[in-house]
């Protein structure tokens, strides 16, 4: 009786321990680094955040927005400087009273 008792428990046990609710399971954080290498990557998620920030969460736009300003601030070449017009010189400065009208 004892052994049919126990079964009952643990079954019971089991049961109820199967039909708990599981946890959502969280989508992985994509690095900052991985999104600096895939810049076509970093575009969707981009979009994606801008679209339903709520379903992206807080920690992968946040690394999408830090990604995007490495990439922006990065010193990589810039495509200006090696630009052919040189800059103009200063304006010289007027004498004193050779702008003033009479």
């Amino acid at each position: 009786m004892k052994n049919l008792l126990f079964i009952i428990t643990a079954v019971a046990v089991l049961v109820l321990a199967g039909c708990g609710k599981s946890e959502p399971s969280e989508p992985a954080i994509e690095s900052v680094e991985s999104l600096i290498a895939n810049p076509e990557r970093l575009k969707d998620l981009r979009a994606q955040c801008k679209a339903d920030h709520a379903r992206m969460g807080d920690a992968q736009c946040h690394a999408v927005a830090e990604a995007t300003r490495q990439r922006f601030m990065s010193g990589g070449q810039s495509p200006y400087e090696s630009d052919p017009v040189p800059p103009s010189a200063a304006p010289a400065s007027l004498p004193v009273g050779a702008g003033a009208k009479d």
